[in-house]
């Protein structure tokens, strides 16, 4: 199943997606898609509804962030091989863990506000790993049974921000800093999360190209980790980091991005967002 929600911020209803990639609505089935639905026996409710059988929805509505109940919104660093060396950043022995603010989420297609004092804007496309099972100490074997299902994430950072001390939250979690979506794709769609395409554009410009497969820790091996340092519940996000072409490792000169660029990006079988940076209204 594709599951979302659209729109006007704060005022989201529930949707679906159809086999033709039409926006159906799910309000008379269930309030809002959070941790109940996207429990085992939510997704198995929700998988009986045929969605051709519910209403379309036209005009192309806002898409908001596909879910609701985000209690912790994980990310790990360093995941890919080929973006820890365009870093200058040795392969970590362990994945590196850290938080985004959960105030940053936003949707897929929301502006990316520039922040107060910002010189380092950057851009990283990520899958991002939706919780539906509470997981504490699990295995690697079973952790992926702990997954609801998949998304696209851009864990935008402003990198003057995220290199000022050893922490890099405060570079992570500023506002719209993490945009979700368009939708949650449940894991029955998505067989193996470790064979996917991603890309990113800056401008209709190609920045970014890769495949889930080269990360160095996998989708199972890292929520088998984060469950032995925090317990996850469902609605919780983790997004396990980003292929090379980030523009702080562009040479000769790093690439950042300015007021009135466009991003662009998908992960095959989860949908694309687009984002317009615009400047701090301040």
């Amino acid at each position: 199943m594709k599951l979302c929600r659209y729109g006007k911020n704060g005022f989201e209803k529930p949707g679906m997606v159809d086999g033709e990639g039409r926006l159906r609505d799910l309000s008379k089935v269930v309030e809002n898609i959070g941790p109940n639905e996207l429990s085992p026996r939510g997704l198995k409710m929700l998988a009986k509804i045929k969605a051709d059988t519910l209403p379309v929805v036209a005009n192309g509505p806002r898409l908001g962030v596909p879910f609701v109940g985000i209690g912790k919104f994980v990310a790990i660093g360093l995941n890919y091989s080929d973006h820890a060396k365009e870093a200058g950043m040795p392969i970590p022995a362990e994945p590196i863990v850290f938080m985004k603010a959960t105030t940053c989420i936003s949707g897929p297609n929301d502006d990316v506000i520039q922040p107060k004092r910002s010189t380092k804007l950057d851009w990283e496309v990520e899958l991002g790993i939706v919780i539906g099972s509470k997981a504490q100490y699990v295995s690697e074997a079973e952790a992926l049974e702990y997954v609801a299902g998949y998304c696209v994430v851009n864990d935008v950072s402003e990198r003057a921000f995220q290199m000022a001390t050893g922490q890099w939250d405060k570079g992570k979690g500023f506002d719209t800093a993490g945009p979700i979506g368009p939708w949650l794709v449940t894991t029955d769609e998505i067989k193996d999360p470790q064979t996917l395409d991603m890309w990113l554009d800056v401008n209709g410009k190609r920045m970014q190209s890769g495949n889930t497969r080269t990360m160095i820790f996998n989708c199972a091996q890292i929520v088998a980790h984060v469950s032995n340092y925090m317990t996850l519940l469902p609605g919780d996000v983790i997004c396990t980091g980003t292929p090379p072409g980030v523009g702080l490792g562009v040479k000769p000169n790093p690439v950042f991005l300015k007021p009135g660029d466009v991003m662009t990006l998908g992960i095959h079988g989860l949908g694309e967002q687009k984002q317009k940076v615009v400047a701090w209204p301040g």
